[in-house]
């Protein structure tokens, strides 16, 4: 009677599985043959995109604007450790990079950094500055060396 008793379970888990794989499979195949799809998911991936912390273009601040450069560089350091601590490194790492990129005194937060994150999310960091210091010489209207004095140039008037 255990015998009977374990076959009949057995029997019922493989035909609950295989009725909820039919049902998977029925729903995606309803879903991916919809003509809007495509149209769809990327519309929802462009307003999920939006909504993250750290999606879509940078707004970097006047950097002639002392309190809007504070208010960016403690909402990036804020956003930046909020996102490594969900585990999400990347846009973490995106933030924080942006916050050394607008600091007054980068070595010392370098410094810091360095004391309080894991060798390889600092590495990562490092490897990201240079591309951060590029966008926002950048957005300040310059390129290159040329842009690098510009805006100390405007830092000093």
């Amino acid at each position: 009677m255990a015998m009977s008793y374990r076959s009949a379970l057995g029997v019922c888990a493989g035909v609950a599985g295989a009725l909820f794989l039919g049902y998977c499979l029925y729903f995606d195949h309803r879903r991916r043959s919809d003509p809007n799809f495509k149209k769809k998911l990327r519309e929802r991936r462009r307003r999920a995109n939006r909504g993250r912390p750290g999606g879509g273009a940078v707004t970097w601040p006047n950097l002639k604007d002392q309190e809007a450069v504070q208010k960016f560089f403690l909402s990036e350091v804020q956003a930046g450790e909020e996102l490594l601590a969900q585990g999400e490194i990347e846009a973490g790492v995106d933030h924080l990079s942006r916050a050394v990129a607008v600091c007054g005194q980068p070595q010392q937060l370098l410094q810091v950094l360095q004391q309080t994150l894991p060798p390889q999310v600092f590495q990562l960091l490092l490897h990201k500055l240079p591309a951060v210091g590029e966008s926002i010489l950048q957005a300040a209207g310059g390129s290159g060396k040329d842009g690098a004095a510009k805006v100390v140039e405007e830092d000093v008037e």
